[in-house]
């Protein structure tokens, strides 16, 4: 294992797309030790037995103090303090830990979102930015739940844009307060929180800067509980500062600073959120297909129809493949934080350190996290038929609740320019060599294709190569449209998301593989034939949604022989043996309906 974390320690984020990745440096879901276990197997018994049953009375908020209570019980069971230092009341687990228990809360409705934003944007500024004497005061009492945290960004003229705030504050003459006056809005938890962390401009500031609000401070009210879609028992308020007295120590971190944290605490946010989807899609395709096998229709149960087959396989694969990709990014944040530590670096600051340095893959994972768990509980809905149109059915909350994750932590669109445009500055900024490896693809272009080349024997040698080529594929587009727009590219914003989709398929098929060329190496291929089955189909649909957008991106800015030579490239490099889809689709669906639920 020392090996490994070695040579794993030295990947950068984003560098994915130009290295090569062997199947030892990844982590994959199977290696979790025997705590984990236990304590991912303590989260799903804290569902059954405490969240379940009162799904109807969260959503109704009939009793706002019910949400705040159960938050206490999770606290008392310790799962509100999983990555807190012990030192700070806290369990101190390693950041794939905190994944797991955020993937399995996340099949949770409305009480993962409330105890996601407690543990997340409510606890980890204060965790990671605060002083030791904030630290001291605040975190064991969040560790325990016996106080919780919101996060107050978003203002209604300041979203995306969130250094746009108008919440302002102002020294008082005697030097001993900040006097906070604004409005955010939704804010989660804002019912019930007792810490608020609030951004705001001091005086004329250009930047945010950052605060501890508690609310006992005084001259902070609210509107009644928004209204919403889904999440329907997440707390969610407008929230009003009105000369609220903050003392000076509680400003959090330096003056100016507050963008910083909060474009540092949404990387987090991000890929947990991702991975609190797909805890969500495996808990909404279990019910789907524990229903397929009980609902009979001309005489069989709909299980055992090909068209609810094809439903239950591809809703599995791309699920196995987000996680896949999550655990894969986690570990390497994980990974890059303990090389940062043994290096002498600061806790605190090594942990921001390594998200940030897996910033690109936090957004990618985010996109991917939202979009599976959509796509499950659209084909979850379909599966039930005109019950899952019912209220009465349980798809109807898992359809709604699931719609807000591609809005939250930054909308998906926004995720997938911030892909391609951290991709593009560390390239500038030489901390990533894509110009190198983009013009040996233009090369590349240009030759003549060796097709007498010997194929070489061993395990998914096919597959590698055609991952290797969608890379080539997705350099040759983005270099073309660097080439074309040059500083202007940030206005093409549909190529952009073109490219992200790119770029996204490839790291997510070339995850899923490697997890399960891993798994055959400890299991044996006779015992991973399902899960090579999944690598397979989802390489395989990748390739298929990534030479789409390849084609809508070169079509919108090349023309005449150009745009032939380039589309001619992607073709090339888009190009895989063909497959049995249908076959490989219906192995995996027996096994999940064999086993009555998703059991990968």
């Amino acid at each position: 294992m020392e090996t490994t974390t070695q040579s794993k320690a030295a990947i950068k984020g984003g560098e994915f797309l130009i290295r090569e990745t062997l199947s030892h440096e990844v982590f994959i879901p199977e290696e979790f030790n025997e705590e984990q276990k236990m304590i991912m197997q303590q989260c799903k018994d804290f569902l059954v037995k405490e969240i379940y049953p009162r799904l109807d009375d969260i959503d109704s908020m009939k009793d706002p103090k019910l949400m705040p209570s159960l938050m206490d019980k999770a606290g008392e069971l310790g799962l509100l303090g999983t990555s807190v230092p012990q030192e700070l009341g806290g369990f101190g687990m390693d950041f794939n830990t905190s994944m797991l228990v955020a993937e399995v809360i996340g099949g949770g409705h409305s009480f993962a979102v409330a105890l996601s934003a407690h543990t997340g944007i409510g606890t980890l500024p204060i965790l990671y930015y605060g002083n030791e004497e904030q630290k001291k005061k605040y975190i064991p009492k969040l560790a325990t739940g016996e106080w919780k945290a919101a996060y107050c960004l978003t203002e209604p003229d300041s979203g995306s844009d969130a250094n746009s705030g108008k919440t302002k504050a102002v020294l008082s003459a005697d030097g001993k307060h900040y006097v906070i006056n604004g409005q955010k809005m939704w804010i989660t938890n804002g019912g019930f929180a007792d810490i608020y962390i609030v951004f705001a401009k001091i005086d004329n500031d250009k930047n945010l800067s950052a605060f501890i609000v508690e609310k006992s401070f005084g001259g902070v009210t609210m509107n009644e509980e928004e209204k919403k879609m889904g999440i329907k028992g997440s707390s969610t308020r407008q929230i009003f500062f009105n000369d609220c007295k903050v003392p000076v120590e509680n400003l959090l971190s330096e003056r100016e600073n507050g963008f910083k944290i909060a474009v540092n605490i949404l990387n987090v946010g991000r890929i947990k959120l991702g991975v609190a989807a797909v805890g969500g899609s495996k808990m909404a395709l279990s019910t789907a297909i524990k229903y397929s096998n009980e609902r009979k229709q001309f005489g069989v149960a709909i299980s055992s129809f090909g068209a609810i087959k094809h439903k239950i396989a591809e809703a599995a694969t791309r699920i196995f493949a987000s996680e896949s990709a999550h655990y894969r990014a986690s570990q390497n944040i994980d990974d890059a934080y303990n090389a940062f530590v043994a290096g002498g670096m600061d806790s605190a600051k090594a942990r921001l350190k390594a998200l940030e340095e897996f910033a690109i893959e936090c957004a990618i994972l985010k996109v991917h996290g939202s979009e599976v768990l959509d796509f499950t509980v659209d084909e979850g809905v379909q599966i039930y038929g005109g019950m899952g149109f019912s209220a009465e059915g349980p798809m109807d909350r898992a359809y709604r609740d699931a719609r807000i994750n591609r809005i939250f932590e930054g909308t998906n669109e926004i995720n997938r320019l911030l892909t391609i445009d951290m991709l593009l500055k560390r390239a500038m900024k030489g901390s990533l060599d894509l110009m190198n490896p983009a013009m040996a693809v233009q090369k590349e272009l240009m030759s003549i294709p060796d097709f007498g080349a010997t194929e070489e024997e061993g395990l998914f040698v096919k597959e590698k190569k055609a991952l290797a080529n969608l890379k080539k594929a997705g350099l040759m587009v983005a270099g073309a449209a660097i080439q074309k727009f040059m500083m202007k590219l940030s206005d093409e914003q549909e190529i952009l998301m073109n490219l992200a989709d790119m770029l996204i398929e490839g790291y997510v098929a070339e995850s899923t593989l490697l997890r399960v060329e891993k798994l055959i190496g400890q299991r044996g291929e006779k015992a991973c034939e399902i899960q090579k089955e999944m690598a397979l189909i989802y390489l395989h649909t990748a390739i298929e949604r990534a030479a789409s957008a390849g084609k809508s991106a070169i079509t919108s800015f090349a023309e005449g022989d150009e745009q032939r030579l380039m589309l001619m490239g992607l073709k090339r490099f888009t190009k895989v043996e063909s497959y049995n889809l249908k076959e490989a689709r219906r192995k995996v669906a027996n096994h999940a309906i064999e086993k009555g639920e998703y059991a990968f």
